[in-house]
């Protein structure tokens, strides 16, 4: 079976999918009219050469960039569980940045802000002052969320997978009289 070559537009809209996985806003990219554009997405994301052409596109780049899920589940569970008292010396000042582990420097602290607090006055009446840096922090709960609805742990699904076999009133009966 060969595959069918897709249109410069339709290999457009495979390129522009593939930054925000937004159907409707690639169609637009694309060159798609935006009127229409609500229905093109779908209609493209339908068409079996655009998606396999998306597939083989979400492929390569996982290998490229080396994520995958293992990769998501061990950053956030590494993010999840970093200790805040990395962040400060024996004396519970804050480190330099650039001595702070990994997971603290690529993405859990939020914002550093830097203050000075009046911290009473000195032998002469005058007003002294204490620098107090306030990190703040990304939610971690989130990130725990996030591994919970991994499909393999499950922990907090939208919607609950039944797997059932139903057996008809004609089955039940033969089975009954079978006994």
């Amino acid at each position: 079976m060969t595959e069918k070559k897709l249109t410069p537009m339709q290999e457009r809209f495979v390129a522009e999918y593939l930054i925000d996985l937004n159907a409707t806003q690639a169609a637009i990219r694309a060159g798609y009219s935006a009127k229409t554009a609500e229905q093109q997405g779908p209609r493209l994301l339908g068409n079996v050469g655009v998606a396999a052409a998306i597939s083989h596109a979400k492929k390569e780049r996982i290998a490229r960039l080396e994520i995958d899920a293992d990769w998501v589940l061990k950053r956030l569970a590494q993010d999840a569980t970093a200790d805040l008292a990395e962040l400060y010396t024996e004396a519970g000042t804050l480190k330099p940045v650039h001595e702070w582990p990994l997971p603290w420097r690529t993405g859990l602290v939020a914002g550093i802000e830097t203050v000075q607090e009046r911290d009473g006055e000195d032998a002469d009446g005058n007003a002294v002052y204490a620098t107090v840096r306030k990190v703040k922090l990304l939610d971690r709960t989130k990130m725990v969320e996030l591994i919970g609805r991994h499909v393999t742990v499950g922990a907090f699904k939208d919607k609950l997978e039944v797997e059932a076999t139903v057996i008809g009133l004609a089955e039940r009966m033969r089975a009954q009289r079978g006994k």
